[in-house]
């Protein structure tokens, strides 16, 4: 309890001056390369330049890591398991007493699931629609036939393990929105979260943001809307056992806020309100050592000359965190995805 209380007036303290003494959730990219062509990202663009964090990299922020009482940190990409020694980093990481949530395509799973299960505590796979829905999205023929096969392996090799999918629904997919939750039934998932496609940010490899037509690709029009109603209406009806029980993530509102999103996107309403204190509990380390306050805002520094805690601390980052209001800041007003650490809650993603 006492380390709790010392934890959660860290936090307080940090929310207040904007210097952090804690940072719960660190996210890492361990390799910037993906081996999936997404229609809604743009990370696969820039594979010949593929970059990786290497244990080197790493050890020299261990130190900080233990300092900012680290407790979450979570694999990220392009695809983690692209990595040449991922292993050697969750070692690393493990010995510091850090959790690991392994962010990942699932397309390589099949052959990694022992080495996963020995070294992650929790694993997360993106899948965007049933089997012929998803292998489009994606551009990967047979890529939902691997991932059914590598969570398979993966959950018999950790039964306990908590093994979660999240989907983008966007354009390609959100008619097939009731079928996704069934896939993910058949596939022994322990949860399934719903996100709309980012449309705006840089985040994801944009250079710059993407122009009217790239967006009109992905995001649903006006038009579009009373389909997907249709389609959250039929998953409820479906899958009212799924909602009660929790596996599906945030319920009936978690679904509704997608038809919100997409509504708002198309201004037919406002955009609905967004309750994150990421910049405050967590940050995202490029494999190029750039920090990110969160996936969607700029970089407010690096480590290639300073250890992580100095960076989450300098100048730029206590001004942005100071000058950020979430709730009217364009970025945040616009996320598809927040993250809210209460008090007295542990680093979870």
């Amino acid at each position: 309890m006492i380390p709790l209380i010392a934890s959660s007036l860290n936090r307080l303290r940090g929310r207040l001056t904007h210097e952090l003494h804690e940072l719960p959730i660190l996210l890492l990219e361990a390799h910037s390369a993906c081996n999936c062509r997404c229609v809604m990202c743009d990370i696969w663009k820039a594979n010949a330049d593929r970059r990786e964090l290497t244990r080197s990299d790493l050890e020299r922020h261990v130190d900080a890591i233990r300092s900012l009482g680290v407790t979450r940190i979570v694999l990220t990409g392009g695809e983690p398991l692209l990595h040449s020694n991922l292993w050697a980093l969750c070692d690393l990481l493990r010995g510091e007493g850090a959790r690991i949530t392994l962010l990942t395509t699932g397309i390589l799973l099949p052959r990694a699931a022992d080495a996963v299960a020995r070294h992650v505590d929790e694993v997360i796979v993106s899948i965007d629609g049933s089997r012929e829905v998803h292998d489009a999205i994606r551009r990967v023929a047979g890529g939902f036939d691997r991932i059914t096969e590598g969570m398979g392996k993966l959950r018999r090799a950790a039964p306990s393990m908590g093994i979660g999918v999240r989907s983008v629904i966007q354009r390609a997919n959100f008619r097939d929105l009731p079928n996704i939750v069934t896939a993910c039934q058949g596939l022994e998932s322990s949860w399934v979260s719903f996100l709309a496609a980012d449309l705006t940010s840089t985040a994801f490899n944009r250079p710059v943001p993407w122009d009217r037509n790239r967006i009109a690709d992905v995001a649903l029009a006006a038009d579009d809307l009373p389909e997907l109603a249709h389609a959250i209406e039929a998953t409820e009806h479906r899958h009212h056992d799924a909602i009660a029980s929790g596996f599906i993530v945030g319920g009936s509102r978690a679904l509704w806020r997608l038809h919100a999103y997409y509504a708002a996107h198309a201004g037919l309403s406002r955009f609905p309100p967004v309750r994150c204190n990421a910049p405050w509990v967590s940050a995202v380390m490029e494999a190029d050592g750039s920090v990110k306050p969160c996936f969607f805002h700029p970089a407010y520094g690096t480590t290639k000359d300073r250890d992580l805690r100095s960076v989450v601390n300098s100048a730029a980052a206590r001004t942005f965190r100071a000058q950020l209001d979430t709730r009217r800041n364009e970025t945040c007003r616009r996320c598809v995805c927040s993250l809210h650490l209460g008090l007295f809650e542990c680093g979870r993603f």
